[in-house]
């Protein structure tokens, strides 16, 4: 795919936040490549753990699954094309390339914020419904409810990327991220894209408003349950939604940091530094996730102890 240039075709973008780093480059390459190692280990393990076992054939686990598959999928679509820039002197990607990462990195956003809403949905459910909650919950109302967490963000960032974003004719190639970044794009455009802003922005954040809002109804009302309720009935409710909030709040604050900076004029802040905020979102969820949900859920720690036992019985 080629993005016009100043009434020609370009195919290529400029990642302007590399540096030459000399020697250190191939310190740099080996961290990224143990923390891409690390998350495809932890999550296929985890994911491996809920598929072979019955047991945790539940909704909780299917979504927290589903969190898991979503992690090596925005992985994968940073993490190669890192650690091939990070070797590079020449910090060039392909527009085909740029569109496509661009189109992977913002579904797997959509895809993690709609599964931890439709979570906490779960949760509410089974906390404050406990008696309800097979009938509200059924097997066929998971896989639609995962299917459209999956598929949304899917067709929404196919229509952002390939109707509104590719078609732009565009005064410049350099993008100033270590990846690709679809309004680092737009601002690269020949005309005014405020319209385009706007009805961007505006899409924005009445679907993360809505999801905001389901996220704190349910938590009002399972602290209410939790308040009103017995001892047990808190400790049962803080073991299954603690690694939620702490998933919600490091995942939130990630991509806040990521609009702002992406947003507004951040030439005052150290490059490494804006690098940082910028990653942080694809990353540190990666990363944090298979240890919350792997280590703070009792029934898949006992499950993994079980089959690392047989295994080695």
């Amino acid at each position: 795919m080629k993005i016009l240039l100043n009434s020609t075709q370009v195919s290529y973008f400029i990642l302007g936040a590399y540096v030459d780093t000399g020697l250190f480059r191939y310190l740099f390459f080996l961290i990224v490549l143990c923390l891409y190692v690390m998350i495809i280990v932890s999550n296929v393990l985890l994911i491996a753990v809920i598929c072979m076992n019955r047991s945790l054939h539940e909704p909780m686990y299917l979504f927290v699954c589903s969190l898991f598959v979503n992690e090596l999928y925005g992985s994968t679509g940073l993490f190669p094309s890192l650690m091939l820039n990070i070797l590079s002197n020449v910090h060039i990607v392909s527009a085909s390339f740029c569109l496509l990462q661009v189109f992977c990195l913002y579904s797997y956003g959509g895809v993690e914020f709609f599964t931890l809403a439709m979570m906490s949905y779960d949760r509410y459910l089974a906390i404050c419904h406990p008696l309800q909650y097979n009938t509200r919950i059924t097997a066929t109302k998971i896989q639609w409810l995962i299917a459209v967490t999956w598929l949304y963000p899917f067709f929404n960032n196919i229509f952002l990327v390939y109707s509104r974003t590719a078609p732009l004719q565009l005064c410049g190639n350099i993008i100033n991220k270590v990846y690709c970044d679809n309004y680092s794009i737009i601002r690269l455009s020949c005309f005014d894209t405020s319209l385009n802003n706007i009805i961007g922005l505006a899409h924005m954040f009445t679907v993360i408003f809505c999801l905001i809002m389901l996220i704190l109804y349910t938590y009002m009302r399972i602290l209410r349950v939790c308040v009103m309720g017995s001892k047990q009935a808190r400790q049962k409710a803080f073991s299954t939604c603690v690694p939620h909030l702490i998933s919600l709040l490091n995942f939130s604050t990630g991509a806040f940091f990521e609009i702002v900076q992406s947003r507004f004029n951040m030439s005052h802040i150290p490059n490494i530094a804006r690098i940082v905020l910028s990653l942080y979102w694809l990353t540190c969820q990666p990363l944090v996730n298979p240890l919350l949900y792997g280590l703070q859920m009792s029934k898949i720690r006992i499950v993994y102890k079980n089959l690392v036992f047989r295994r080695k019985v």
